[in-house]
C-alpha cells in the first residue's frame, strides 16, 4: 500500500515508511510506573494522582496522612489504591492515572513511615477540591 501527495505530483510513501515516521514522532520517554520504594507493598495496587506543580506545596501541608510524592518542575504525584476514581469526578486540572503509569521521571520526594505507599484517596480529593476552587461531585447541585 502506498500514499502519494493529492495533486499526483508527490512522493510516494509505502506504509512501512508511514510507521517509521509515525514511531520517530514518539516522545523518547517511554512509559513507566512509579516505583514503590523498597521494603513498602502496594496490596491494593497502585494508581497516581498528578496535580500541576504549582499545587503541590499546597495539598501536602494539608493533607492529614501522605503516602508517596514523587515531584517534578510540572507535576506532583501521589500514589493511592487501585480504583480510587470509583465514582470520583476529579478536578480538571488533576491527572488521574491507572496503574501509576508516568511519561516524566519524577524523584521521591516524601516516603511515609510505614510500609504502604498510599495517600487516603478521599481527603486527598477534598483538599484537590479546595486548593483548585472545584466543588466536590457529591455537593453539587443537582436539577429535576
Amino acid at each position: 500500500m502506498a500514499v502519494s501527495g493529492a495533486s499526483g505530483g508527490g512522493q510516494v510513501l509505502s506504509l512501512d515508511s508511514l510507521v517509521r515516521l509515525r514511531r520517530g514522532l514518539r516522545s523518547a520517554a517511554a512509559p513507566r510506573r512509579l516505583p514503590v520504594p523498597d521494603g513498602m507493598t502496594a496490596p491494593l495496587g497502585c494508581d497516581a494522582v498528578a496535580v500541576p506543580a504549582r499545587f503541590g506545596p499546597l495539598v501536602l501541608a494539608r493533607l492529614p496522612r501522605v503516602g508517596c510524592v514523587y515531584a517534578d518542575e510540572t507535576h506532583w504525584w501521589w500514589i493511592v489504591p487501585s480504583d480510587s476514581d470509583y465514582a470520583l469526578e476529579w478536578p480538571a486540572m488533576v491527572r488521574y492515572t491507572t496503574g501509576a503509569v508516568v511519561l516524566d521521571a519524577p524523584r521521591l520526594i516524601h516516603q511515609p513511615d510505614g510500609t504502604v505507599p498510599y495517600t487516603p484517596p478521599i481527603p486527598l480529593y477534598l483538599v484537590l477540591c479546595r486548593v483548585t476552587g472545584t466543588t466536590p461531585t457529591w455537593s453539587r447541585h443537582i436539577s429535576a
